[in-house]
């Protein structure tokens, strides 16, 4: 733990590293270990994701191979299917492909993020057929939870019950997805201001909780449960502008990890004044590592268990390289936190990465839970 916590604040401490100098690894790089040790803060690319699909999102790591899923757009009518790649996390190389089964690719297709049981399953948001389960083994895929439902206003003629707190009608957006111990599955909804849970074994969304203060143009995006199983984590990406045309950035949230959380259990974490949270993880510690997506003011926000930004990695001589809109990270382990390069707005081929950034910090292991 010493040693860990005095890694902490020499990362602390190097808000200001000089990020510009980006190493690729892959087939250039092949299998040598980076020599001498890399400085915290160093980012180098791991990998280029294929386009199409590109726009990648979801994020995770299964021993020595990340999963990257994509894309995650609406502009993909007439496109190929959403993909899953899987990338050694040592080499970068492209071990092997999965193609989403069963989209209609006349319409808007996609995959967003990614969760892993304990028989190593991968649980995939697409936007058209809900949560697929993946074996990655065989292959094969099935439905685990169909779409989120496109929920009416709240309103004199809206079902009390089933109704989101948005001022207008919004379609549904099933963004992040993080399981508890009991196998509980937790789904943002960016456009209807509500948190789905998806029981243990899969089945129909339940409104897990939902609110008025969520309805931004941006709501709900990057979920996590902390490593306690206490709380939920999750990110409101855009809170709008001021009356000035200001963006007024997003922020990140906490509720109790309970049944039935009430409006009075929403609590501010950190407020993010022009910066775009995204995907979230835990590192040791209690560090959050937030995913900031904002163009031409990318990087990765790392916050103390109070709440505090203790230190911001961004980007330094070029103002969109090497974070082009991060959207995701996981850990592997050699101390990295890998992470999605999303570039949502500059559209960039060459930016759809995964980014592999040295802070000397394993994470967390995510509850994999056990599931029919």
């Amino acid at each position: 733990m010493k040693r860990r916590n005095e890694s902490l604040s020499k990362l602390f401490a190097a808000v200001t590293l000089t990020l510009g100098t980006v190493i690729f690894m892959g087939q250039r790089a092949g299998h040598a270990d980076p020599k001498p040790e890399r400085p915290l803060g160093d980012v180098q690319v791991l990998a280029s994701v294929p386009n199409p699909p590109g726009l990648p999102e979801g994020i995770a790591v299964n021993g020595h191979t990340v999963y990257v899923a994509g894309p995650a757009s609406f502009a993909t009518a007439g496109t190929p299917p959403s993909k899953v790649f899987a990338f050694d996390t040592r080499t970068g190389e492209l071990e092997r492909t999965y193609t989403i089964q069963g989209e209609n690719l006349n319409f808007p297709h996609a995959n967003s993020c990614i969760a892993f049981d304990d028989q190593e399953r991968l649980y995939v948001i697409n936007l058209q057929l809900g949560i697929v389960r993946l074996n990655l083994d065989s292959g094969q895929q099935e439905i685990y939870a169909p779409p989120t439902p496109d929920l009416p206003p709240c309103g004199p003629n809206a079902p009390a019950d089933a109704c989101s707190p948005t001022p207008v009608d919004t379609p549904p957006l099933a963004n992040d997805i993080a399981f508890d111990a009991a196998g509980n599955a937790y789904v943002t909804d960016s456009f209807q201001a509500t948190i789905w849970r998806i029981p243990a074994g899969g089945g129909q969304n339940q409104i897990w909780f939902r609110d008025s203060r969520l309805a931004t143009p941006f709501g709900p995006n990057g979920i996590r449960i902390n490593p306690s199983q206490t709380k939920v984590y999750f990110s409101v990406t855009a809170d709008g502008v001021d009356q000035y045309g200001n963006f007024l950035g997003g922020k990140i949230y906490t509720l109790p990890l309970v049944n039935a959380p009430q409006a009075s259990d929403l609590k501010i974490f950190h407020a993010y004044n022009g910066d775009a949270p995204d995907g979230m993880a835990f590192g040791r510690d209690d560090a959050l590592y937030v995913m900031l997506a904002a163009p031409f003011n990318s990087g990765i926000s790392i916050l103390g268990p109070n709440g505090t930004q203790i230190a911001r990695l961004h980007n330094t001589n070029d103002p969109l390289f090497p974070y082009d809109s991060p959207a995701n990270g996981a850990f592997d382990k050699h101390g990295n936190l890998l992470v999605t390069n999303h570039a949502f707005a500059t559209l960039i081929p060459s930016h759809y990465t995964v980014l592999n950034v040295f802070v000397d910090d394993k994470g967390l292991p995510l509850v994999r839970p056990h599931l029919p």
